[in-house]
């Protein structure tokens, strides 16, 4: 090798040695100490007391010095107060000490990163403390009246931090949007109510105080958008409710192969035989599947027994604890709890079961469980308006035409205050269009209804007119017309911005049929849209307005935007609009889901989704896009007949309250930007003196499940000028 060679290898900087695995773990411990410190400080707290004390090799509660660090009643009738500040940092055994750490690491790492350090400092030392001392609360009059278990508790002494890790993650629950929020604290209500009933260890009452105190806490401060306790999607109400019963059925069994002594007994039962758990278990089965289908008749009965159980437990709890009455251990004295539980939601979420085992069907033939598929049909076979596919939605009462075969077509209704709401144009051949509408007219009125016709075109407004209705404006249909459509000119200028954008970007365009897509797509799209509907204060709507479940539909398509990291960023759904006739398919498609996630790399998803979408379908051969009527929001007022000037003031008053929550207007000028064709879509009745029923009618069927303080809160709102699309 030369001397030039030498100098010119010695003189180029060595390269970096890589960092060893050790060095590695370290420098994560110390960014992890530095970004949760609580975390860190409490953990080194378990370690040194782990070492000094000998804890994580030697059980503790053999120790000499057990009694000086422990907490509880004996502690504190003691006088050895400073046990509730020493007793946190031991566990009864090595084992236990370890599992401490662990728990502490995770449970309270993940609650300050949501809390911050301060009120997940503030949640851990309160949580350990209300914890403990509110168990004493129960125990000392427990035992002044000979509560079994409170006198057994009033001799135990305990150690652990394991309520202030509790405490910290029912806080921090506030933090989280749904869907997470709801399952977090349902995971946790079932940890802490079933360890409690069917263990009842002093660590688990303090568990369950602390649950409860901080559960309410986190919500009442810790909330950054959504608040509540309920489910926010009529999908995650049934979920839930379904999930608690199988939860129900899955503690039946534990508790008879494993019986335990709680605190309202034995849960041990000599009259429980296996057959009769097994059938208990497959009535609860059966139930749970029924009510995650939505059924209101499995609705009603799980309602039923579970306040019959509810109140019988308080009962037999008040029995056992004021009086000298002997638990016989039946499974429904620890379940009790579990149900009222059940029960609560179950009231909550009451308006998320509404698909009946038979539906109203009239003039039709066809057995009710297949009604839906033969609607569809007649859809298929004579066509329809932009909204005709909505009416395949549940749940959904039909007027079939005279003719057992139903060829003279069909009307979706939905009922409401005694008033029948005929929902979109009819779909029938046109020459029997009248006459199915003059005998759905008749229907109502056999059924001391009154009619009216809501969201149909001005054909149908037309000939209810002819027939001395009235018809006002409620919205406008906005079309795209896609023959000749061309992203060309100036006014194209924001939509050819948003498609460079997302090209740029790396953004995909992905369409077809949305339960074809990949688990963890469908799963990204149930995401985004419960956030979006966590974020208002009104309950999920209906009505014309679809869910991710309606998407599913086969004849239903999607169209997502995944960016390059495959995160879904927003999806729309499309409702075919069939010509009918011998030729079939779909002559246009009406926009329906509109949902985006949240942040910087959703921006212009939306208008991405509808040209890409735009363009897909003109290749197709349809005629338009539909992007749909934004509800009560129209643009003129077109129609000045005083006759019909309250509910016109009454429907616009009720889409103002709305607009904060659901951006009705704003996302009518949204898509101005389209360029679109307007069509009017009208709301068609017979008498003035109907109105405030009607008005009141269609409040209903677009909410509800909206409560009393919900409406208030609507009552109260202004109006907005933007929406975040």
């Amino acid at each position: 090798m030369s001397t030039d060679k030498v100098a010119e290898s010695t003189d180029e900087p060595a390269a970096p040695t890589p960092p060893s695995p050790l060095a590695r773990a370290g420098g994560l411990v110390v960014t992890a100490a530095r970004r949760l410190p609580v975390t860190a400080a409490f953990v080194a707290a378990l370690i040194v007391t782990g070492i000094v004390f000998q804890a994580l090799w030697r059980h503790t509660y053999r120790a000499s010095w057990f009694e000086g660090v422990a907490y509880g009643l004996p502690a504190l009738e003691g006088g050895r107060w400073w046990t509730l500040g020493a007793g946190p940092w031991f566990g009864l055994t090595p084992l236990q000490h370890a599992s401490l750490i662990v728990l502490v690491a995770v449970g309270i790492g993940v609650g300050e990163w949501r809390l911050g350090p301060v009120r997940a400092l503030i949640a851990a030392i309160g949580g350990q403390l209300i914890g403990v001392l509110g168990a004493f609360a129960v125990i000392v009059p427990g035992h002044a009246v000979g509560w079994a278990w409170a006198t057994e508790l009033s001799l135990v002494l305990d150690v652990g931090c394991s309520t202030a890790v509790v405490s910290v993650l029912a806080a921090a629950t506030a933090t989280l949007v749904s869907p997470w929020r709801l399952r977090a604290r349902a995971i946790l209500y079932g940890y802490v109510i079933v360890s409690f009933l069917f263990v009842g260890s002093l660590a688990d009452l303090t568990h369950l105080i602390a649950f409860a105190v901080f559960l309410a806490v986190g919500e009442k401060f810790f909330s950054s958008g959504e608040r509540g306790l309920r489910p926010r999607t009529r999908r995650e109400t049934r979920l839930v409710v379904s999930a608690g019963m199988w939860f129900i059925a899955a503690v039946h069994v534990v508790v008879y192969f494993i019986p335990s002594d709680g605190p309202l007994g034995p849960t041990e039962a000599d009259d429980v035989s296996l057959a009769g758990m097994l059938l208990s278990v497959l009535v609860a089965a059966v139930t749970a599947e029924l009510l995650r289908r939505g059924y209101r008749a499995a609705w009603a009965v799980a309602l039923a027994y579970a306040v019959l159980t509810t109140l019988s437990t308080f009962v037999i709890t008040g029995l056992v604890v004021a009086a000298d009455f002997e638990s016989i251990g039946a499974v429904t004295l620890g379940t009790g709890l579990l149900w009222a539980g059940e029960a609560i939601l179950l009231i909550a979420g009451r308006n998320a079961f509404g698909v009946r085992l038979r539906r109203r069907v009239t003039g039709s033939t066809v057995h009710p469980d297949d009604v839906v598929n033969r609607v569809r049909a007649l859809i298929r076979r004579y066509g329809g308006s932009t909204m005709s596919w909505m009416i395949t939605w549940q749940p959904m009462n039909y007027f079939f035409g005279p003719g057992g075969d139903d060829s003279a077509g069909v009307v979706g209704y939905r009922m409401h205050f005694g008033t029948v709401i005929g929902l979109a144009d009819p779909v029938a051949e046109p020459a029997d269009r009248v006459r199915l509408l003059a005998e759905f007219v008749d229907f109502a009125e056999s059924q001391a209804a009154v009619p009216c016709l809501f969201s149909v075109s001005g054909e149908t407004a037309e000939t209810m007119r002819g027939k001395g209705w009235r018809a006002l404006q409620i919205a406008e249909d906005t079309l795209m017309d896609l023959p000749d459509l061309e992203f060309a000119g100036k006014k194209w200028q924001k939509i050819r911005t948003a498609m460079n954008k997302a090209q740029k970007n790396g953004t995909t365009y992905i369409s077809g049929l949305l339960r074809d897509q990949p688990a963890e797509i469908l799963m990204q799209v149930r995401e985004i849209s419960e956030q979006w509907v966590g974020e208002k204060e009104l309950p999920e709507m209906g009505f014309t307005l679809g869910t991710v479940e309606e998407a599913l539909d086969d004849d239903v398509r999607i169209a997502l935007a995944v960016d390059a990291e495959g995160v879904v960023q927003a999806a729309l759904s499309w409702l075919p609009v069939y010509r009918g006739g011998p030729s079939g398919g779909a002559r246009g498609w009406t926009l329906d889901l509109m949902r985006k996630r949240n942040g910087p790399g959703a921006g212009n998803m939306v208008e991405f989704l509808i040209a890409r979408s735009a363009l897909e379908y003109k290749e197709e051969g349809a005629d338009f896009l539909s992007l749909s009527g934004a509800p009560l929001a129209h643009s003129g007022d077109d129609d000045d007949n005083a006759d019909m000037a309250v509910l016109d003031r009454g429907l616009d008053l009720l889409g103002q309250a709305l607009e904060p929550y659901y951006g009705f207007r704003s996302l009518h000028h949204f898509k101005a930007k389209f360029n679109p064709r307007i069509d009017p879509v009208y709301l068609c009745f017979r008498d003035e003196a109907d109105l405030p029923r009607i008005g009141l009618a269609i409040g209903r069927a677009y909410l509800p499940g909206a409560t009393t303080r919900q409406l208030a809160a609507l009552a109260r709102s202004g109006s907005s000028d933007t929406i975040d699309v």
